[in-house]
């Protein structure tokens, strides 16, 4: 194990998390905030901390795998502690649990909330909630990647650690470019969606906020009726880009070198699209006669179909009034998730396509055994070693999914908000049903159940494997 390079890493992220939190200390410096010395000394104190572990540079920068793993792991628990310090300081969150909840569920694109209401708090601590999401969508130590000099692989092992989905693959030969290019896409798609929110006449401070929330499909608002009180218009294009950012992020570069037909030949982007499409119908023609029009319905349908199917987790309306059926096909959403290679969290549409086309496979060779028969995805064969993957990963999930509704039953809340809870933070979406619905929040949890959700969120994001291997003897061992 180089554990050198590790804390060398770490130390870098925490600068960064520092720097990154300089916005938001101009932001609260303009309002006249208090709150704006607690946002300074968190930044001076993450900077501080950064240089001191990175006070040697190590002269073995060679990693792989295992500590790609282990890197980002700890590089996620570090700055979502060191990210908890704005709300302490601040005395917005007094409870360290509770402030390290919130942190996290804005890191991981979660959404998820402890605070009964937002609107009085500090803009600057509002921005930095918001940012966490910015930040945590495309990953801070994909950011890190076009700027560390690495070898031996290594760049590699941190962006399959970081990034979502099954398969992580170079969108040109070095990997450093590739993330460069997935940055430009990210901050082109931010960019515009702000400009558009401000054409519609939304203050400016509520376009950044909310298009940091979109970007990362986090959900954090700065109103405690999330988007409900905005125009049509402005629900419209958070809409739009709630889609967009669910996207395999491959398909924008495809888009880029004038090979539009090659983004739209991905089977997982196509079967994503029919999904949005066909629950949106179903819901509209479910809710019609709640809203009387069923133009007012589709709106409404998508937004929240977005909503969810992106784990964004904003909401326009308490889906959780809504008739079975809608609310049935919206649970089944936060388990579908959203893109590989996108900022959105779930299952993604990738593993279910693979594991569908798999059972498919699995019933032709019972009725052909001398057949031979290759799991497929956009024509191309998909190796052994993702399919195992995929599978390995959808038992884990269900362990640790049955494990946390477990030890939430002790909390003892109904099963509705237990389930709807884990699914809620296991899948990075933000709101569920009963007591943790769209205008509830996550305070009705005590601090054992709160850090099972914490763990998930994190779980979640990092896709379980990383997370998991700190837990594991062999990961500390040398070989």
């Amino acid at each position: 194990m180089n554990y050198s390079i590790i804390i060398y890493i770490i130390g870098m992220t925490l600068i960064l998390e520092g720097a990154l939190m300089a916005p938001s200390v101009v932001v609260s410096v303009i309002y006249r905030e208090e709150a704006a010395a607690a946002l300074l000394v968190s930044a001076l104190a993450c900077v501080g901390i950064g240089l001191l572990l990175r006070r040697k540079k190590p002269t073995d920068t060679v990693f792989y795998t295992r500590e790609g793993f282990v890197t980002v792991a700890l590089c996620w628990i570090v700055i979502s502690v060191m990210g908890a310090l704005p709300f302490l300081l601040s005395g917005v969150i007094t409870d360290p649990i509770k402030a390290l909840f919130e942190t996290v569920s804005g890191f991981t694109t979660t959404g998820a909330s402890i605070l009964p209401e937002v609107e009085s708090l500090p803009k600057g601590i509002l921005f930095w909630r918001s940012f966490t999401h910015w930040i945590g969508g495309m990953g801070v130590l994909v950011f890190l990647l076009t700027l560390l000099p690495m070898s031996g692989g290594s760049h590699m092992s941190l962006m399959k650690a970081e990034s979502p989905g099954p398969s992580v693959s170079r969108l040109v030969p070095k990997v450093q470019t590739t993330a460069k290019i997935l940055y430009e896409i990210y901050i082109v798609l931010t960019v515009t969606e702000i400009i558009l929110l401000l054409a519609g006449g939304m203050p400016l401070f509520d376009a950044l906020t909310l298009s940091f929330g979109t970007a990362g499909t986090g959900g954090f608002g700065v109103k405690n009726d999330s988007i409900a009180g905005y125009s049509a218009y402005h629900q419209v294009v958070i809409t739009i880009f709630m889609i967009l950012f669910g996207v395999n992020f491959n398909a924008y570069f495809f888009i880029l070198m004038k090979k539009a037909r090659e983004a739209f030949r991905m089977e997982e982007v196509r079967s994503y699209l029919l999904i949005i499409a066909a629950t949106v119908l179903l819901i509209t023609v479910n809710v019609t006669k709640i809203y009387g029009s069923a133009l007012t319905a589709l709106q409404q349908s998508a937004f929240q179909v977005a909503s969810i199917i992106t784990t964004t987790g904003y909401s326009t309306t308490d889906f959780d009034t809504w008739p079975q059926l809608s609310r049935t096909l919206l649970v089944m959403l936060m388990f579908v998730g959203a893109c590989s290679g996108s900022t959105g969290g779930g299952i993604k549409v990738s593993r279910f396509v693979m594991l569908i086309k798999t059972v498919g496979k699995e019933i032709e060779t019972y009725l052909r055994p001398d057949s031979v028969r290759k799991v497929k995805m956009d024509g191309k064969v998909v190796e052994h070693e993702v399919v195992r993957s995929t599978n390995v990963f959808m038992v884990i999930y269900i362990l640790i999914f049955s494990f946390s509704i477990v030890a939430l039953a002790f909390n003892n809340l109904d099963l509705v908000t237990n389930f709807t809870a884990v699914a809620a933070t296991l899948n990075n979406i933000g709101p569920g049903l009963s007591l943790v619905g769209p205008m509830s929040n996550f305070g009705v949890f005590n601090h054992v159940s709160l850090l099972v959700l914490t763990f998930d969120m994190l779980a979640g994001r990092l896709e379980l494997i990383p997370l998991l291997i700190l837990f594991s003897r062999s990961t500390w061992k040398k070989f």
